[in-house]
């Protein structure tokens, strides 16, 4: 899988379990909604007060899993840096493709749009006869 197939997986499934860290160091996990951008960018949108919010402010480090219909058994695993981004940012575009309805909720006064670049990731494959596992190349 190459960044193109990545973005692809990521559009067709929509949805993703990020993984953070609390402030106690304890590991918080929330399933979102989630966009590629075509540069193979994750955009998604929460609320100032929520949780993932919190806690990726204090620790940018997070962790997704994509792919957990196991009807197809195919995941993506990624990890990465999320960082804030205003609702004018280009990946935001991304995000409202993917989910119309976020324009809605772009009205709510505590919403929030984060980014995640995405510096390691690897696919898994265990549908019969497929290719297994293997590291998707990032840098």
């Amino acid at each position: 899988m190459d960044r193109n197939a990545l973005v692809q997986f990521v559009r067709a499934r929509r949805l993703a379990v990020l993984a953070t860290t609390a402030a106690d160091g304890q590991p918080q996990a929330a399933v979102v909604g989630i966009a590629a951008t075509d540069a193979g960018d994750l955009v998604f949108d929460t609320t100032r007060g929520s949780r993932k919010f919190a806690n990726l402010c204090r620790q940018p480090r997070v962790a997704l899993v994509i792919g957990f219909d196991w009807g197809d058994e195919q995941t993506v695993q990624l990890e990465g840096v999320a960082a804030e981004i205003t609702q004018d940012d280009p990946a935001v575009a991304a995000y409202y493709e993917q989910f119309p309805s976020g324009r809605e909720r772009a009205a709510w006064p505590d919403i929030v749009y984060v980014r995640v670049r995405p510096d390691w990731g690897r696919y898994s494959d265990y549908r019969p006869g497929s290719s297994g596992v293997q590291d998707i190349p990032l840098a």
